[in-house]
């Protein structure tokens, strides 16, 4: 999904309407405001904003959203660019930050790029909601088994018997959906790097 927050009506059209030739989803918003009364927050995605919207700024808007944990990945345009301005932006954590008129191709990889950036976000809250289900023993256990450690020597550095190393062990494949050692320990270390 593709958030575009545009006050002019002619810019806003016109690149919906590329970014539709793309098969892109697009919702379109003419200031701040409108996003955040309208968006639909349950779907994370790409903002496209631009830097002088009446009222509140593309920048201001971003510090808005970022105090209500929105933190999506953002393209800023303007038509009024200069370099403090960009160092501004790319401060705020714009991932790309384009003049007007804006290139088609320069966007696309612009958004490209930001798909990327959003999928590995959402990658990596995913995996820390399914090791939050974890107890403080499994985490101990997991954090032990990702160390390359057997069951036997996870018992004994948590002087506990191997059947409740073992049991643990179950739970934790039951809580991350996979039983597989390697996938365990790639999630506990993206998590934990």
């Amino acid at each position: 999904m593709i958030y575009l927050v545009d006050d002019d009506a002619a810019v806003r059209e016109a690149l919906a309407m590329l970014l539709s030739t793309y098969g892109k989803e697009v919702a379109t918003f003419p200031d701040a405001a409108h996003l955040i009364a309208h968006a639909d927050w349950t779907r994370p995605g790409v903002l496209v904003l631009d830097l002088r919207l009446p009222a509140v700024s593309g920048l201001q808007l971003m510090t808005q959203l970022s105090a209500k944990g929105i933190s999506w990945p953002t393209i800023m345009i303007t038509g009024h660019g200069d370099v403090e301005a960009c160092r501004r932006a790319f401060r705020a954590g714009v991932t790309d930050f384009l003049t007007k008129p804006v290139d088609e191709h320069v966007l696309m990889e612009a958004i490209a790029a930001c798909e990327v950036q959003l999928a590995e976000h959402l990658a990596q809250a995913e995996t820390a909601a399914l090791l939050k289900q974890l107890t403080g023993r499994e985490a101990e256990v997991i954090e032990l088994v990702s160390k390359g450690l057997g069951s036997k020597e996870i018992a004994a550095a948590l002087t506990v018997s191997v059947r409740t190393v073992d049991s643990h062990r179950a739970n934790i494949a039951a809580k991350l959906g996979t039983p597989s050692v390697a996938e365990q320990t790639r999630l506990w270390l993206s998590a934990h790097r």
